[in-house]
């Protein structure tokens, strides 16, 4: 973890979006001593809520980067390719939120414009720079053929945001469950499954409105193996995140939620104490997230987290969404379904 820029010089970052996640982002970035010098959002109190303290300046979006070498893009999902390709066409490195973005077509936008600007756009799945994920992927070839993987993520409905609306194009699965569908991919790949090959899931949907508060699917690999994920909503008031990998030598288990912790075969596994003042910042990866982004926009290097990642997940969503919508049909990848269709227009549409 670097103080500033690889030259040395603190980063000048604005925030595209003052939401929650832009503030955890925005505390990151002080953590590295990096600037927040932009803030811009629809709600002008929340963007001089975020703004203050920090000495940033509130614009208006179009005004955005604002002399920023950075820019957080945590705008709805529907926002996302739009204020991200702008925002790197006016020169400034790009740390876009999950979900990517909402159809194919907008994605396929993105994974150009990523090509154009080597470097300089990062698919935020934090959970990818988390300590003890890329822990339980280094360790995922030690356990043996993989015999079960199952990754979870199970919180209550949030009570803020616009996330069931048709707007913001799915629900739990869509936004929330692209945390642990990206981390089953990962694992799946250090075992050597290669990438998934079809998907079958069934959704649950809530009272109100017309999303999904809960999705569970089986992501197929070649050889056979499946991946277990499942995504809610409505779940209890405490999260509860893991991680189970088995194989013919070992087992893990991780718990990012309600404590981060890691076990192989039983044992707990040593995970690198947290260095600065909010410690999970550091255990959810937001710290090493932004570090790598403005490490790999000075050198050119490809992200970790790139857009043709978030595709990748992207496309296993809408096979979800359309294996749902048919009653849990096994749907074959690469998705071939309509390019400009969100999730849950692809659910509906069955």
């Amino acid at each position: 973890m670097s103080p500033a820029g690889p030259s040395g010089r603190p980063q000048r970052i604005a925030l595209c979006g003052a939401g929650m996640i832009a503030g955890a982002h925005a505390a990151a970035a002080q953590v590295l001593g990096h600037q927040v010098v932009a803030v811009a959002s629809r709600t002008p109190a929340k963007a001089r809520q975020v703004a203050d303290g920090r000495g940033a300046e509130v614009v208006p979006y179009d005004a955005l980067p604002a002399g920023a070498d950075l820019v957080v893009v945590a705008t709805p999902p529907q926002c996302h390719a739009d204020d991200a390709l702008r925002m790197l066409d006016a020169g400034a490195a790009v740390l876009l939120e999950k979900p990517l973005c909402r159809t194919l077509e907008e994605a396929d936008r993105l994974v150009e414009a990523s090509r154009r600007h080597p470097g300089k756009l990062l698919y935020a799945e934090n959970l990818a720079y988390a300590p003890v994920v890329q822990r339980v992927v280094s360790l995922a070839s030690s356990v043996g053929a993989l015999s079960h993987l199952e990754v979870r993520s199970l919180q209550g409905l949030p009570g803020w945001g616009a996330f069931t609306t048709d707007e913001w194009g799915g629900g739990a699965l869509f936004d929330l469950g692209v945390h642990p569908l990206s981390v089953a991919l990962l694992v799946a790949n250090a075992a050597g499954k290669g990438r998934a090959v079809a998907v079958s899931a069934t959704l649950r949907g809530g009272e109100d409105h017309g999303s999904d508060e809960h999705a569970e699917l089986q992501v197929r690999f070649g050889d056979g193996f499946v991946a277990h994920v499942a995504a809610s909503w409505q779940a209890g008031p405490e999260p509860q995140w893991d991680v189970q990998v088995a194989g013919a030598s070992g087992v893990l288990r991780a718990e990012l939620f309600p404590a981060v912790r890691l076990e192989y075969n039983g044992d707990d596994v040593h995970l690198p104490a947290p260095k600065g003042p909010v410690a999970v910042l550091e255990q959810l990866g937001y710290v090493a997230q932004l570090d790598s982004l403005v490490h790999d926009a000075a050198t050119g290097n490809e992200p970790v987290m790139s857009a043709a990642f978030g595709r990748e997940v992207l496309q296993v969503v809408l096979g979800a969404y359309t294996s749902a919508g048919r009653g849990g049909e096994l749907v074959e990848l690469p998705f071939r379904g309509p390019r400009d269709r969100t999730p849950l227009e692809l659910w509906r549409a069955g």
